[in-house]
């Protein structure tokens, strides 16, 4: 019913566009035969709302997989760069909230890792909204960060890396991603990092481990230790969903990507800060000077380009 739902929407749209666009080229005719100048400057502006709208919908069109529409699970992992890399992956968790709380979406960290000194080590959370895994699928890969570093008492210029996986959350109707209690080792042990008395003398952290596939996840982000294992169970389902898209299709190229080392010559994108601003996709080729922009949310150009720039790679 939801893909339905969503067919109708869709087929709703083009009619849309399709009837806006006959009255267009009515109205063009008409200034044409009547030879009415007085028109051109609302034909202008009208045709111009038509392509920007046009070029929206082309875009929304491309997320016609699948698993386009649901809750996507996003995960940040700091790579090669010590402290500036686990400050960097907590700049991009930054980012992506940002980004959820733009297009009004509904973000919940499911888990985070503090740093020793600064930043994450590591961090999940949930982002349900419009499209949300057909859009993020973009942002997987390596992201590199290039910037005088805050932590290095000569201020020099320092080079962090940070690896995004973004997986589609699993669904109640994907019975093959159900968990049987005997399948699972659970675990709980006191989560480290800030967090207050309770969080350090009560093994509130939950860690699970899926016997038959090997797969281990571990929530240590709330006092709860029921929410925990929630949590811990919502990416160990994402994770098993895309286990079985691999076994049984091609589709993990499409979802996941090859996971490459966080490291030098692996990045997907780049984010320049010194010596000059600059965000580049290294996939698209698509890049902008206002990086500040960037890192407070400002992603959708990056998303968009890199849709676009996989429909064309298709045959």
């Amino acid at each position: 019913m939801r893909r339905l739902s969503r067919l109708k929407e869709t087929v709703g749209v083009w009619r849309g566009m399709e009837e806006q666009g006959a009255a267009l080229l009515e109205l063009v005719d008409m200034s044409l035969a009547e030879q009415d100048d007085s028109l051109a400057h609302q034909l202008a502006d009208e045709t111009h709302a038509f392509f920007t709208a046009l070029e929206e919908k082309e875009v929304e069109i491309t997320l016609s997989g699948p698993y386009d529409d649901r809750p996507a699970i996003l995960s940040i992992q700091s790579g090669a760069g010590g402290v500036d890399s686990q400050d960097w992956s907590r700049m991009l968790l930054r980012m992506y909230l940002r980004w959820a709380e733009r297009h009004g979406c509904h973000a919940q960290v499911l888990d985070l890792s503090e740093g020793e000194e600064a930043g994450i080590k590591s961090a999940a959370l949930e982002i349900d909204g419009s499209l949300p895994f057909g859009y993020l699928k973009a942002e997987k890969g390596v992201h590199r960060l290039v910037r005088l570093s805050p932590f290095n008492s000569d201020h020099l210029r320092h080079t962090s890396f940070a690896h995004v996986e973004v997986l589609p959350a699993a669904g109640e109707e994907d019975a093959e991603v159900d968990i049987r209690p005997e399948d699972l080792k659970i675990d709980f042990f006191r989560s480290s990092g800030p967090g207050g008395q309770n969080v350090q003398k009560v093994s509130s952290a939950v860690r699970l481990t899926h016997l038959p596939t090997g797969l281990v996840v571990s929530c240590q982000t709330e006092r709860s230790q029921r929410q925990n294992r929630e949590n811990a169970a919502t990416i160990l389902k994402a994770r098993l969903l895309q286990l079985r898209m691999e076994e049984r299709a091609k589709e993990l190229a499409e979802l996941r990507g090859e996971r490459a080392p966080a490291e030098w010559g692996s990045q997907i994108r780049s984010y320049v800060l010194h010596p000059y601003k600059l965000v580049k996709d290294h996939r698209s080729e698509f890049q902008v000077s206002d990086a500040d922009a960037v890192l407070d949310g400002d992603i959708d150009d990056f998303l968009k380009a890199y849709l676009l720039a996989t429909v064309a790679e298709q045959p």
